[in-house]
């Protein structure tokens, strides 16, 4: 098990820990009722944070971030030499965490996509977690919730009994639920973005060789290339740019400093 700490890439702040341990982590907060916020960020994610002094904040004080694409792992063992033999994948981390859940009795719920997603989803996952509770799924609402609707959505998930919610928004919506959510419930509350529709099977992965040499990026773009295409190209070149210039010591991050967000309230 591997748990380094957390680690500025580009000024945002990444654990560098293996999954183990991250699922360890996670477990923990549960079984202690602990607020507790997760995300896992791959490249697009690093560079919300870099882009947006308030969404750095956020991110920053998220409980647990984890290395979800190859780049930002590289990241970490190229500036803080952490030593990490492999990424923390945001849909094969839920799928570890459901299976700690299945076998310490912690029921699950499940938040955001459609309605038909999270019907798939949850035959799936009881396929191949017999024994797991989900104490129950919400789509999400596809806009800015109230106040009102914000403690609604978390009385509702209190009283289902669940001890950690999985979120599927995409990036930056669910990390700002996870950042606003989090002091709401006495649970971990797990960001995993595509996870959602990966384990309902309405998206394909990438090869094992392309998430090993970190393209996945471009497997998701050929599969969504209008909707993808701003996320992926500019954004990867702009990170390559800094990372060398935070490796060579030429610039020190954060382009935008953190500062207290307002809140946004997504659902």
């Amino acid at each position: 098990m591997i748990d380094k700490g957390k680690k500025s890439v580009l000024g945002v702040l990444i654990d560098a820990l293996d999954l183990e341990a991250a699922v360890a982590r996670i477990a923990e907060a549960a079984k202690a009722q602990r607020p507790y916020g997760v995300t896992a960020l791959a490249v697009h994610g690093v560079m919300t944070g870099v882009a947006d002094g308030e969404h750095l904040w956020r991110l920053n004080h998220l409980d647990l971030v984890v290395p979800d694409g190859q780049p930002v792992r590289w990241a970490l063992n190229l500036l803080h030499k952490v030593g990490l033999p492999d990424r923390v994948y945001g849909p094969r981390l839920m799928l570890e965490v459901c299976k700690v859940a299945e076998k310490e009795n912690l029921p699950i719920f499940l938040y955001g996509s459609r309605p038909e997603v999270l019907e798939r989803l949850q035959a799936n996952l009881k396929g191949r977690f017999p024994g797991l509770k989900i104490a129950g799924a919400l789509p999400s609402k596809f806009r800015t919730l109230s106040p009102e609707e914000q403690l609604q959505l978390a009385q509702e998930i209190r009283r289902s009994g669940a001890a950690i919610v999985f979120v599927g928004l995409g990036c930056p919506r669910q990390e700002v639920f996870a950042y606003e959510m989090r002091g709401l419930l006495s649970m971990p509350v797990v960001a995993v973005g595509a996870a959602f529709d990966f384990h309902a099977g309405l998206l394909r992965e990438a090869p094992l060789w392309m998430q090993r040499y970190g393209l996945q990026w471009l497997h998701r773009l050929a599969q969504e290339p209008r909707r993808l295409w701003r996320r992926y190209l500019p954004l990867n070149v702009a990170y390559l740019v800094l990372l060398f210039l935070q490796w060579a010591a030429v610039w020190s991050p954060p382009l935008k400093k953190p500062k207290p967000p307002k809140e946004l309230r997504y659902g």
